[in-house]
């Protein structure tokens, strides 16, 4: 719990109202209680705040809320998600200390305050640092390194050799290190390439359930820092992520294929091999885009092949009168005909 005077002082906003209110929880406006806080966007959502119980409200400038102690700020969302991160506190995956049905294998190295749940297997070798907590039915391979304060939710699974940087979301059913799908066709039949390479996961990544992260095939496969990959989504290996990407659900990115930082890339988004994304391109739901292809930072992309959105959304209002433009041209081969 914090006051609003605290918690405007934290997130370096303008306080008007009472600064000894309390804050303790965060809601809706419609199901706030008294000390939850709530946010608005814009002025035409002033009335909810205005009628929820609700006494703190972050609001932007110049939204009349005369019986509300008010945080002003220029992205409401955005220190409404700030706030979160100071009066939420994360719920636990596992009890402190290493349950007793837990398999901790030899030279395991743990820092202080690990917490790992029921029935999880850590192979020897790895490396667990402080304050990381390991659900139940987690598997930590052989040499894997976990960075401090690191959540693994239940049915994770982490490969011999994967490193994790510190803070680290794998949400349940996570694979990260499992081989890429490599093959060479000869004599017959289709010959395994080599999938020994390594898997680096940056600080502060989070990982949506049943996502895939598979390992290079002789070097590394990437994930930079603060990336946000969704759920059922699949990296392929030696994919290199930059820092601060954005996936959403079941897009797929093919081998070698290289996103810039800061690139958003929408839901169900396929990436063929050996592609490259520049920095902060936007990649449009459903796009696909073939091999080698070049996408550049500037204006988002949409369709297959993926092409810049104004010229795809052209192309989609010509498609729309096809069959208009059809009966014209009939009709007009028809008179010509009859002449």
């Amino acid at each position: 719990m914090m006051t609003a005077r605290e918690l405007a002082k934290r997130l370096n906003l303008v306080l008007e109202g009472d600064p000894a209110a309390s804050v303790a929880g965060l809601a809706t406006p419609e199901r706030a209680h008294e000390r939850d806080l709530i946010f608005v966007g814009t002025a035409k959502h002033a009335p909810r705040a205005a009628r929820s119980l609700a006494r703190c409200v972050i609001a932007p400038p110049n939204v009349p809320l005369t019986e509300k102690t008010v945080l002003r700020a220029a992205n409401p969302k955005l220190a409404f998600a700030q706030a979160a991160a100071l009066l939420l506190v994360p719920p636990r995956v596992a009890a402190p200390g290493v349950h007793p049905t837990a398999v901790v294998g030899a030279g395991v190295r743990m820092g202080k305050d690990v917490a790992v749940g029921a029935y999880a297997v850590i192979e020897e070798g790895a490396e667990i640092d402080a304050g990381c907590q390991i659900g139940s039915f987690c598997s930590v391979g052989r040499g894997a390194v976990l960075g401090a304060g690191c959540t693994l939710y239940p049915h994770v699974v982490v490969y011999p050799g994967v490193k994790l940087g510190r803070d680290v979301i794998l949400h349940a059913g996570v694979v990260v290190g499992g081989d890429g799908f490599g093959y060479v066709p000869g004599e017959g039949r289709h010959w395994k390439f080599p999938q020994i390479g390594r898997v680096d996961i940056g600080d502060e990544v989070e990982i949506g359930s049943n996502s895939c992260v598979d390992r290079a095939a002789l070097e590394e496969t990437r994930v930079g820092a603060g990336t946000k990959i969704d759920n059922l989504v699949q990296i392929g290996h030696n994919v290199q992520l930059g820092d601060g990407v954005l996936i959403a659900a079941q897009a797929g990115l093919a081998g070698s294929s290289t996103v810039g930082k800061g690139a958003v890339i929408g839901g169900q988004v396929g990436i063929a091999d050996h592609v490259r994304i520049d920095d902060g391109a936007i990649v449009g739901a459903q796009a696909g885009i073939p091999t080698g292809k070049h996408i550049l930072a500037g204006e988002p992309v949409w369709g297959t092949p993926a092409r810049p959105i104004r010229k795809y959304l052209h192309q989609l209002a010509w498609l729309g009168r096809l069959s208009e433009v059809g009966d014209q041209l009939l009709r007009l081969a028809g008179s010509g005909r009859s002449r």
